[in-house]
């Protein structure tokens, strides 16, 4: 079973990367660095950074800094709200995005596969165009394999980004399948693949991700 899931990753990532020019089919690099402060049983304050390269890898052009607060009401519901600043390249010039949200995520188990079902709800402030809304559902499930002592837990994931402004549309998808591993007791990262798709007039661009997640949690 071990193998298996390794190779079929690894078979997976390799099937769905197809490098092209900076727009349709992009191979892009991803880097989050996430903390977390439990602040009680049920409470917990959380910090985050990302920064993304395009063109192949060989172009910086995002980055963004989020705070936000989450409470357990219950073993199934977490509620939160925070706030995340974005810098995106724009036409050679970052650009400044201002997004508060507030999240409310449902979590089940059904024979030990873990369910994640994040709703989130985000006003986009800008100073060069209209703002908006928009909505964000993430499924993500963990399969109910652990391998090594690190404990490396495989899981794929499907988000949907739904606008609303002057139209509201379905203008993005990404889904990714990768590897959870627990390094150390309060640190633990995330490698994974993502096929990003974003509506683009009335076409789709695809960017293929590779990405990594550290998160260090008290």
């Amino acid at each position: 079973m071990k193998n298996f899931v390794f190779v079929m990753f690894g078979l997976g990532m390799v099937l769905t990367m197809k490098i092209y020019a900076y727009d349709d089919g992009d191979f892009q690099v991803w880097n989050t660095d996430a903390e977390e402060l439990k602040i009680n049983k049920d409470l917990k304050f959380a910090l985050e950074e990302e920064f993304r390269w395009g063109n192949n890898a060989s172009e910086f052009y995002y980055q963004h800094y989020d705070a936000g607060i989450f409470y357990s009401l219950r073993d199934w519901l977490n509620i939160g709200a925070g706030y995340r600043h974005v810098y995106e390249l724009k036409k050679d010039e970052f650009k400044l995005e201002n997004e508060p949200y507030v999240t409310a995520t449902l979590l089940w188990d059904i024979k030990g596969f873990k369910f994640d079902d994040r709703n989130r709800l985000e006003y986009c402030h800008f100073d060069y165009q209209d703002d908006s809304w928009r909505y964000r559902n993430k499924v993500t499930v963990k399969l109910p394999w652990k391998f090594t002592r690190m404990e490396i837990q495989p899981y794929v994931s499907d988000e949907i980004f739904v606008g609303f402004g002057s139209t509201s549309e379905f203008s993005r998808n990404r889904f990714s399948s990768g590897l959870a591993i627990n390094l150390t007791k309060n640190l633990k990262a995330e490698v994974y693949y993502m096929l990003q798709s974003t509506k683009s007039s009335d076409n789709w661009v695809d960017a293929n991700v590779f990405g990594t997640k550290l998160k260090l949690a008290f």
